[in-house]
Order: structure tokens, then C-alpha cells, then sequence
């Protein structure tokens, strides 16, 4: 790919996957110290636990995720995560700064693809531009710094 003389590299799939975990770590880590004195009194419970995990944490857990990926993709082009691993995400069209609501609709896919056993990861390893199921929805690419 080229625009206006400067050469831009999809990322591999092996340095999204470092993204991601790296992100999903640090957003674990916040809901964890968020709830932790709840969780601190249900560790000797594991049913309890459990029921905490689906009822109190699911909505607050979706809501960071999506809140984290909006902000960071549209400040700064990248979450902490795609900062580490050394690559960003452009606008597919403009090849530019990705729009606030883009940076939206590609977090709001990107839950979507969780919930659905990452099958929208998947879609990834079967186009030519590495395109997710988010970054489809989102109009984004990810590209190596």
C-alpha cells in the first residue's frame, strides 16, 4: 500500500494478537481493582464468585472495553496494547486519523466478536487486508508503525 509516497505494512496477525492480549490484561487488571473487595469476599465461595461474574461484572467489563477502545483508537490510533506491539489503525478510506464514531462501531464489533466465540477475529486470516469483523464495521485498518 502506498499513500502519498509513504509505504504502509498491514500488521501480522501474530502482533494483533500481542495487542490484544496486552489490552485485555490491562482492562481485567481496572475491573479487578474496581471490584476487588467484592471479589475478596466471595473468594472462599466459588459459586457465589461465579454469580458475581455473570451478574455484576459482565455489563461494567463490556462497558471499559468499549469505552477503552473507542478512546484510544480515536486519540491516540492505537490502544496501549497496539502502542506496544508496534502498530496502529488508519481510516481505510482516507488512510488518516480514525473518526470518533468509527472508533465506536469498531469497539461495539469487536464485543460482538467476542461474545461470538472470536469469530470475527477469525474473518482476519481470510482476506486480503486482514480485515475483522471490527474492522470491517469500524472502516479501519491495522498497520505497522
Amino acid at each position: 500500500m502506498q499513500n502519498n509516497g509513504t509505504n504502509l505494512q498491514l500488521a501480522s496477525m501474530r502482533s494483533r494478537a500481542f495487542a490484544f492480549v496486552i489490552d485485555d490484561l490491562l482492562v481485567t487488571a481496572i475491573i479487578m481493582i474496581i471490584f476487588w473487595e467484592s471479589i475478596l469476599a466471595l473468594s472462599n465461595d466459588m459459586e457465589a464468585m461465579m454469580f458475581l461474574m455473570k451478574t455484576e461484572l459482565v455489563m461494567p467489563l463490556i462497558a471499559l472495553k468499549v469505552a477503552y477502545h473507542t478512546f484510544f483508537v480515536w486519540y491516540y490510533g492505537a490502544t496501549i496494547g497496539k502502542i506496544i506491539a508496534k502498530i496502529r489503525i488508519i481510516d481505510v478510506n482516507s488512510w488518516g486519523r480514525v473518526s470518533l464514531f468509527s472508533s465506536f462501531l469498531r469497539a461495539t464489533g469487536r464485543i460482538f466478536s467476542e461474545m461470538f466465540f472470536y469469530a470475527g477475529f477469525l474473518i482476519g486470516f481470510f482476506n486480503d487486508g486482514r480485515k475483522t469483523f471490527h474492522d470491517i464495521t469500524g472502516r479501519t485498518l491495522v498497520v505497522n508503525v
